[in-house]
């Protein structure tokens, strides 16, 4: 889609991204480095996105905070996209979920534990 395709669709300059999406305007270039967006160009060179990839680059954030790679991430895109998957990507997804899912017992054991010790220190001032 070029830019005078896509004049009916308004769209956002790389620093509306990065505020709309809380990082940074690096963060956003890598993220296009990584292939996980694609940049339009105005006439003056400017990278240009569509409104959602605010949307996008957040998932983006969430999945790399859950310790997803951008290879990874990469590969989640078609069915971000689409909706559709076949089963191998279906496997991914559920692998990816199940990790993340160990990842959040994990921490609420240790949070469960940090409360104990909390409410232990309450009652012994």
């Amino acid at each position: 889609m070029t830019v005078t395709e896509a004049a009916a669709e308004r769209l956002v300059r790389i620093g509306e991204v990065a505020r709309g999406a809380g990082v940074s305007v690096r963060a956003v270039r890598y993220y296009e480095q990584q292939g996980l967006l694609i940049a339009e160009r105005s006439p003056s060179g400017q990278r240009l996105y569509r409104q959602d990839t605010v949307t996008l680059v957040r998932f983006f954030q969430q999945m790399f905070a859950a310790g997803l790679t951008s290879r990874r991430i990469a590969e989640l895109l078609p069915c971000w996209d689409t909706g559709h998957t076949d089963a191998e990507q279906r496997a991914m997804l559920r692998a990816e979920r199940d990790r993340i899912q160990a990842k959040v017992d994990d921490l609420q054991t240790a949070l469960d534990r940090l409360d104990e010790v909390i409410a232990i220190t309450d009652a012994h001032p």
